[in-house]
């Protein structure tokens, strides 16, 4: 019961997790997609219109450029006159100062001397206030405007007012102590400090004018005429003439104006998470149907889930800035990626997912699916195993002549002139196939991170040189000669059935690594002297059988991948060491005999390149001991081997079937046969 309730609650923990996974990817390519209508198409002024014809769906303005707007906003601009508010209190409150004269010494002996100058000097006052004092900071901006009226608001009413008219503090001055002409009267005037008396009364009223302002630049109509819904703007093929270019720019920003509103955005949001949530959702149902190894994998669907992500936010992001073309986008490193850590159909599957998804941000997404279509099909053809540089750089070569030919394809059919091709496309192709060459440092990185391995650090991995090859070569060279041999042997059966051939034979050369640590003990290192005579059945027994438990141990040491540790753990599976464990039961055979003690660690193979090396160990190691090799003997070998491994339900957890097995029993014959034949002696030369 116990064990019912912890697979429930994996299973549970595996839902959540993908779940999580899949909203989590629904929710970032929703994120950036583009909320306002998608407009993007690509037009330059008096070139060709690339697309097919476009229809008008709405009516709409046509809006005037921004130069012709400019200059005549501009033109109305020079009549607009700023409104600035006088403010009476000033002139009263100053020429009641200057009646009361206190604290003004001056004042007060003008006054005993001249007592009506006074007066007159009020009045003089009141006539400056009158004609309106401004501040030479507003001033120095109405002259810098080129402002030469402006509305003065008294009271309730507004009055044009020229500039020149006005007076700053210093012209007021003059004015009030050059009002008479007597010198005497100057001179005194000159020591009454009369500059206090003198303060600004004409203030700028900002609200004012800025909603006159405003009603002056409204006045400018924004539109030169209007296109009705209905009707053509252009056809493909067509050059773009200045009138045609204002009206596509004018659709462009009636577009985007009438996706701004609440309503439209909620309904553009909920069909993109729709969307984006459908072609998700089908790719998880084909792994779960065709791809369970990589359904139960998380490491496996966040790969795939981070590839399918990318491409789509990268388009989204190209197309709302218009900073790139969308097909510099090297869509075909998606392909590439899962085909070298996975299989070509889940490579297709996801590609397909990924151009769905970028083809949504596009106003004309055919031939972008096409294109890329094409590319991705012809990176998974042309890259079905990468062990070198070279194969990557062919494979973009063949990406890029694949996707030019479509494109070429696609616009012969929608032109009726060689003249009117898009060429432009052809360079972002040649950028794309450059692009794709990065794909190498991305796999080591992703390799790395996701925990997989490619066929190219197989390929390091099967150098002889590496250090721990080369130690096997030097303390146990019988162990290195049996694992070459399986190596070939095993590679030649994955090649017939369709495995991976380089992984079986990777896995072949370390399958026996931990054999070096007591090289001795094991029958193909020897040279005449058994260590086992002088140990019990049980001791050799966990001698032999620790060579498992060693191999791990130096794998780990190593840093070999996981995939190949895997090999080092399942050769032998849950079998037995059946020479001990027979020689233990003949030695005493009233005796109970525990079988875990002559019984290797396991596990048993679960993919069909573990269950291939499982299979080529055992043949290998037995057709060492026959008396002859003939075709017979080496037939009845193989059948007796590899059906007692099936009897033993060594390959019930692994995907290979009955056929296959066929197949490889085949291959053994015959690699056997050619490995142990008969050598015609040579004759020697007689004297």
């Amino acid at each position: 019961m116990n064990r019912y309730n912890n697979a429930h609650r994996l299973t549970r923990a595996g839902i959540l997790y993908r779940t999580g996974i899949i909203l989590a990817a629904i929710a970032i390519i929703v994120y950036f997609f583009p909320r306002e209508h998608i407009y993007n198409y690509e037009f330059e002024l008096n070139r060709p219109w690339r697309y097919g014809s476009l229809i008008a769906t709405f009516d709409f303005p046509i809006y005037k450029d921004e130069a012709s707007v400019k200059q005549e906003q501009d033109s109305v601009l020079r009549k607009f006159q700023p409104y600035f508010k006088e403010d009476a209190t000033v002139a009263e409150n100053q020429l009641k100062m200057l009646k009361n004269h206190e604290g003004n010494q001056a004042l007060q002996q003008l006054q005993q001397k001249e007592g009506r100058y006074l007066t007159r000097l009020a009045r003089t006052l009141q006539e400056i206030y009158q004609q309106g004092i401004i501040s030479n900071e507003e001033l120095n901006r109405l002259k810098e405007d080129s402002i030469h009226s402006i509305m003065v608001v008294k009271e309730s009413s507004a009055t044009p007012v020229e500039v020149s008219h006005l007076l700053t503090e210093k012209e007021a001055y003059k004015r009030l102590v050059n009002a008479d002409t007597t010198l005497h009267i100057r001179q005194l005037l000159q020591q009454c400090n009369l500059q206090k008396y003198l303060t600004p009364n004409i203030a700028y009223d900002k609200e004012k004018s800025e909603t006159a302002r405003k009603e002056l630049l409204a006045s400018v109509s924004w539109s030169s005429g209007m296109v009705i819904n209905g009707t053509k703007i252009i056809d493909r093929g067509e050059i773009i003439d200045p009138h045609t270019y204002n009206i596509l720019q004018s659709l462009s920003r009636e577009m985007q104006d009438r996706s701004e509103t609440l309503t439209q955005k909620r309904l553009t949001l909920g069909g993109q998470a729709l969307f984006a949530g459908i072609l998700i959702v089908c790719f998880i149902f084909y792994l779960d149907l065709f791809r369970r190894d990589y359904y139960d994998r998380h490491r496996t669907i966040l790969l795939l889930m981070g590839l399918i992500i990318c491409f789509p936010v990268l388009a989204s992001l190209m197309v709302a800035h218009s900073f790139f073309n969308v097909y510099i986008l090297p869509c075909a490193m998606v392909p590439i990626i899962v085909r070298v850590f996975m299989d070509s159909r889940t490579a297709f599957m996801t590609h397909l997912i990924m151009i769905l998804l970028c083809s949504i941000v596009l106003r004309y997404p055919y031939e972008f699916i096409l294109v890329q279509l094409t590319g991705g099909i012809t990176a998974i053809y042309s890259l079905r195993e990468l062990s070198q540089r070279s194969q990557l750089l062919r494979a973009a070569l063949l990406v890029t002549l694949a996707s030019m030919l479509m494109f070429l394809a696609y616009d012969l059919i929608h032109t009726d002139d060689l003249t009117k091709l898009n060429t432009s496309i052809y360079i972002y192709l040649v950028i794309n196939g450059a692009l794709l060459l990065f794909t190498y440092p991305l796999l080591f990185m992703l390799e790395k991170t996701f925990g997989f391995t490619s066929n190219v650090t197989l390929v390091e991995l099967s150098n002889i040189n590496t250090p721990l090859l080369r130690r096997i070569s030097e303390e146990a060279p019988g162990t290195f000669q049996h694992s070459l041999q399986v190596a070939n042997i095993a590679a030649e059966a994955a090649r017939e059935i369709g495995a991976n051939s380089q992984l079986v034979r990777t896995g072949a050369l370390y399958h026996d690594i931990g054999k070096v640590e007591n090289p001795v003990f094991f029958t193909e290192n020897q040279s005449g002297v058994n260590p086992h005579n002088a140990l019990t059945f049980t001791e050799s027994a966990q001698i032999i059988i620790s060579h498992v438990t060693d191999g791990l141990k130096l794998a780990d040491k190593y840093n070999l991948p996981e995939v190949i540790r895997r090999f080092i753990a399942t050769h032998h599976g849950l079998g037995m060491t059946k020479y001990f464990y027979i020689s233990e039961k003949n030695a005493h055979p009233d005796s109970e005999i525990d079988k875990s003690l002559f019984t290797y660690p396991g596990p048993n193979p679960s993919t069909r390149e573990e269950a291939i090396l499982m299979m080529t160990d055992a043949v290998e190691a037995a057709s060492r001991s026959l008396p002859e090799y003939t075709e017979e003997s080496i037939s009845t070998l193989v059948e007796k081997i590899v059906e007692g491994q099936v009897a033993e339900g060594a390959f019930r957890q692994c995907p290979i079937t009955f056929k296959d097995i066929e197949t490889i029993k085949g291959v053994f014959k015959e690699k056997l046969k050619t490995v142990y034949h008969t050598r015609i002696s040579y004759p020697e030369l007689k004297k």
